[in-house]
């Protein structure tokens, strides 16, 4: 007897016998044999069950020499898709598990029958002779033809460049370049097979909105996560109302007034303004955010105000669908603000934030002095940097720069040559202005890193001229505190750019896309690296084609919102083309390349790490070490040696795909490791697991408790530093907050920012987190295998000891002290919402 667990989709508990009463039709494949045709038996009488998951029951008659059945061929004869997550094959001689987790279209749509193998592993070369055939055309069929545009019920997995994330035909103004190419290198996304644009066949037909931009379909997210993902989007688009309708009743049109007003944002009965003779504000607008049901009498005011409110129509059905329309215009208070709400001014939350706030992947070691650039000069002007020793020296505890360096107590974040060749451009938009930023740091004798200089860049005005090159350091009087305050905004500003567009994008989802691709082209489900990998795949894709639509694409938010405005994208190619590179991707190498950690084979885990106290660092090799370790154990059960790697010709063609088609552009560097031993296999599954994982979660999971709040983490600046003589300058004198607040984004911005990253710092309560199953339970059938992943995850809860241990530690000062957060973005799980922890298994937000 088989039991099938199954979601019903697209269809409601009925109460009489339906015409599907054989919906499903059900064929076993056993060594050379194949049972005749069955159906579910209690498809009827089940048919009035009010549930999400339904479990059915089907027989299939077998002859004694049938063997162990190692497929079940299924075709689905409803008339709409149902989603089959097991079959639970019982026999005399125990519980065969087929885990399936997949839509099954209707046979309308695809008449083939699905194949669905057992848990158990094979290699290409112990195929049983009845699985050889479906091994390989269950690998044909996702893999397609390479025509036609893709259907949603397709299953198929192939590769384009990104030639959609513009709109020509819309407006000229829209276009933007082609990804992945000569031109603009790029790592490879998902092909849809749209329609070209008219304006330009070269470009993809952009969708309308509200349609989904494919993705085979077992990518798309589970009814669960939809939900979740939804119901954030809306809240999304309420609190959009919130700058239009204080622009009406505001004299000060689409800014903040002072930094209150900015803290407003988290409080219960957000003020919309001041009642004014002219303006004065209805009942329902001074109580928005109490979330108190309406009166009629306040119903139909707020609906006659919403009228004449100057925002989108859907906006305003939004806000008229809810008698408590205020109740999701409240956003939760970000933890940067929960300790001390002065925290995001002071100097070494500033420089903590480089190593254990959102973007901890970029600070490096100084190596030389005086810094330079490698950019032209005859266009970007002098290579050297203005910053000189005596801007610093009195900083550094008696050292000289020399004596700072050779001590390796001298660090940088250094956006200059990233953002130098963009600033003219960028600068050129309106409400953005930007400079090519470097900020140094001094790691100070009782482990505390401060900042001690920052460099603010400007291109010259025309070829052979200079630049303008400003030094700041931490003032000493009124109006020097100020300037350093600016000067920190203008950091920060290109920090959250390159952080949203490189460490987050480019490096985890963008990078990752080829590796799912290229594993469902070439690794059967029998394969045991498939096995590995899948829970580090699910829903990558369905959210990077949701970026693509909305947030990456042209006037998209992280256009509308970031620094780099409608050059992101083009500016995240740059930094592939120059930098990325697979070898340098795990947590190791990647802290040796910023000279952040030398190898020390006395050290944990064979590194030491510069800086002690380095939160990321220190607890990632934690998480790193754990994953390596479970990668190696469960490696050394299929792969003894080099010759089994190898003759696996499964396993060299999924590496040499996603290296000459995932990720094309750079498929002739020599860098790339050689898939030639288990060792070398190890480190490879190692970096793409912990990327999917440990870096994400860390580059994630935190947005909102330090960028939700937007003088700590601003998405753009919109003025540049006042000099003295200018005019501005003597605003500063007059106002010094006022500037400040003219330097941050504006209101729209703002709140849009915060809706994203709320959204995306938030778990679904479906996460499947590092180290646990989840729902994908009898995965293997492989005892050695469960053994090791039990013991991967019990590794895992000791991690989170020793980080829960650090975190009470008062002379780790990165992560303990009056005010200061802890570090908890890699402990290994989270509940549901914003809880700034948890690794989830993928890149799932």
């Amino acid at each position: 007897m088989s039991e099938l667990i199954l979601r019903r989709i697209g269809f409601q508990a009925m109460d009489h016998v339906p015409y599907w009463f054989d919906a499903l039709e059900l064929t076993a494949i056993g060594v050379g044999k194949r049972s005749k045709e069955s159906f579910i038996k209690d498809w009827a009488q089940k048919a009035t069950v009010q549930a999400d998951k339904v479990q059915y029951t089907a027989e299939f008659n077998i002859s004694r020499d049938f063997g162990e059945p190692g497929a079940i061929l299924i075709r689905n004869t409803h008339q709409a898709e149902l989603y089959l997550e097991s079959i639970a094959l019982q026999l005399p001689s125990g519980t065969v598990y087929f885990p399936c987790h997949s839509y099954i279209a209707a046979s309308i749509h695809d008449p083939k029958p699905r194949v669905f193998f057992s848990n158990k592993v094979y290699m290409p070369w112990e195929t049983p002779d009845g699985l050889k055939d479906l091994r390989k055309q269950e690998l044909d069929t996702l893999r397609g033809n390479g025509k036609g545009e893709r259907k949603s019920w397709d299953r198929i997995y192939d590769y384009a460049v990104y030639n959609d994330l513009g709109d020509p035909d819309k407006k000229f103004d829209l276009s933007r370049p082609i990804l992945g190419g000569k031109e603009f290198p790029y790592p490879r996304r998902v092909r849809t097979g749209r329609d070209p644009c008219k304006s330009d066949p070269t470009r993809e037909v952009k969708i309308v909105n509200g349609e989904a931009v494919y993705v085979p379909r077992d990518e798309s997210f589970e009814p669960i996560k939809q939900t979740n993902f939804a119901a954030n989007s809306l809240r999304g688009l309420v609190h959009k109302v919130v700058p239009a309708i204080r622009d009406y009743f505001n004299l000060t049109p689409g800014e903040f007034d002072s930094l209150k007003d900015i803290e407003q944002l988290y409080q219960e009965g957000l003020e919309m303004g001041t009642d004014t003779g002219e303006n004065p504000l209805p009942d329902f607008v001074k109580g928005l955010g109490s979330g108190r049901k309406e009166t009629p009498d306040q119903t139909r005011e707020r609906n006659r105000v919403l009228d004449g409110l100057p925002i989108p129509d859907y906006y305003r059905e939004i806000v008229r669908s809810t008698t408590t329309p205020t109740s999701l215009l409240k956003y939760p208070l970000p933890r940067i603000l929960s300790k001390d709400r002065s925290a995001w001014m002071r100097d070494d939350e500033f420089a903590r934030q480089a190593l254990a706030g959102v973007n901890p992947l970029v600070i490096s070691c100084v190596e030389e002095f005086p810094l330079r650039s490698t950019l032209s000069p005859e266009e970007y002007g002098p290579q050297e940097s203005a910053i000189k020793p005596e801007h610093i020296e009195s900083q550094l505890e008696g050292l000289t720069v020399a004596q700072a360096m050779e001590a390796k107590r001298l660090f940088i974040v250094d956006y200059h040559d990233v953002f130098m060749p963009f600033v003219k451009r960028i600068n050129e938009l309106e409400g953005r202005k930007i400079y090519a930023t470097r900020t140094l740091f001094f790691l100070h004798h009782d482990g505390v890193l401060k900042p001690v200089a920052i460099e603010l860049s400007l291109p010259p005005p025309a070829p052979d001229s200079s630049g303008s090159k400003r030094v700041f350091t931490p003032g000493k009087d009124a109006t020097s505190f100020w300037l350093w305050q600016l000067a920190k905004l203008h950091y920060c500003a290109a920090d959250s750019g390159y952080h949203q567009l490189v460490s987050h994008w480019l490096r985890t989802h963008a990078s990752t896309e080829p590796y799912i691709i290229a594993t469902y082209r070439q690794l059967s489900a029998l394969h045991p690296i498939a096995k590995l990998l899948h829970p580090h795949l699910r829903y990558t894709m369905e959210i990077n084609a949701a970026a693509r639509q909305n947030l990456v694409g042209a006037g998209g938010v992280i256009e509308n919102t970031f620094t780099p405005g409608r050059y992101a994208m083009e500016m995240s190619s740059a930094v592939y083309d120059l930098s990325w590179r697979f070898d340098k991707e795990s947590l190791p190498e990647d802290l040796i390349r910023r000279g952040m950690a030398v190898r020390d084979a006395d050290a944990p885990h064979g590194l030491r790490l510069r800086i002690e106290d380095y939160p990321y660092a220190a607890d990632g090799l934690l998480v790193w070490d754990s994953i390596e370790q479970w990668v190696r154990n469960y490696v050394s059960l299929y792969y003894p040696d080099s010759q089994t790697v190898l003759r696996d010709v499964e396993l060299q063609q999924w590496w040499t795909e996603i290296r000459t088609k995932g990720h094309a552009d750079k498929k002739d560097e020599p860098w790339w490791p050689k898939l030639d031993s288990p060792q070398n296999l190890v480190k490879i599954l190692s970096t793409m697991i912990w990327i999917a994982s440990g870096h994400h979660a860390a580059v994630n999971f935190g947005q909102y408790d330090y960028s939700g709040f937007v003088p700590n983490q601003p998405c753009l600046a919109r003025r540049l530093v006042p000099e003295p003589g200018d005019p501005e300058f003597q605003c500063l004198l007059r106002n010094p907050q006022k500037v400040m607040l003219d330097t941050l984004p504006g209101q729209e911005q703002s709140t849009v920012v915060m809706m994203v990253v709320e959204s995306l710092s938030t778990h679904s309560p479906d996460e499947e987190y590092l180290g646990y199953n989840g729902m994908h339970t009898n995965w293997t059938s492989d005892g050695r295998a469960v053994k090791a992943f039990k013991a991967f995850s019990a590794r895992l809860a000791e991690v989170d000891k020793k980080i829960c241990e650090r975190n009470a530690d008062l002379t780790l000062k990165h992560r303990t002290g009056a005010g200061t957060l802890p570090y908890q973005l890699l402990l290994q799980k989270s509940g549901p919402g914003i809880t700034m922890r948890g690794i989830p298994n993928s890149i799932s937000i």
